[in-house]
């Protein structure tokens, strides 16, 4: 019976004591410890839900939006239609509040309508909102000032700010 004999796993006749050893498998585990030490992703050309929808809401959100703290008084531009024409209208008033991040980062801001305090929450970057200019810094120690709800004439007043 005739044995078959593979040449890549050949013992060298000179060195009875060494076992059988493929080149092949040499090179073989050298290639895979390189390409472990360099990791390189592979894009497919498919993304995610998750990352399809982050990237979507990167590109709508608005560049050009100055700093805002709670305690500022800002000046917001509303977009409003009327039949087919289109205006911006001015709201100014105080931030009481700022909400969320990112694409869904919203600030309440209260004034003085008429002797009633009036309260609009405002989407920073949605497009109803043409512009926000900040008229004057505030200086508050608090995250939200829900306790200008309950003053009334020059208790609301907020200090003024000049660091910022």
């Amino acid at each position: 019976m005739a044995t078959e004999i593979d040449p890549s796993t050949e013992v060298d006749p000179q060195t009875p004591d060494a076992e059988p050893q493929s080149v092949e498998a040499e090179t073989a585990a050298d290639t895979v410890t390189a390409t472990a030490a360099t990791t390189v992703k592979v894009t497919t050309g498919k993304l995610s839900a998750r990352a399809l929808i982050d990237e979507f809401e990167a590109a709508q959100l608005k560049s050009d939006l100055p700093e805002i703290y709670v305690g500022d008084t800002v000046k917001v531009g509303v977009r409003i239609r009327e039949g087919n024409k289109e205006r911006v209208q001015p709201y100014e008033g105080v931030v009481i509040a700022k909400r969320h991040g990112g694409l869904n980062q919203t600030i309440t801001v209260r004034r003085i309508f008429q002797g009633i305090g009036v309260e609009r929450v405002f989407m920073l970057h949605s497009p109803q909102v043409a512009s926000v200019k900040v008229e004057r810094r505030g200086k508050v120690r608090r995250a939200k000032l829900f306790y200008l709800r309950d003053r009334v004439g020059k208790a609301t007043r907020v200090k003024q700010r000049f660091d910022r």
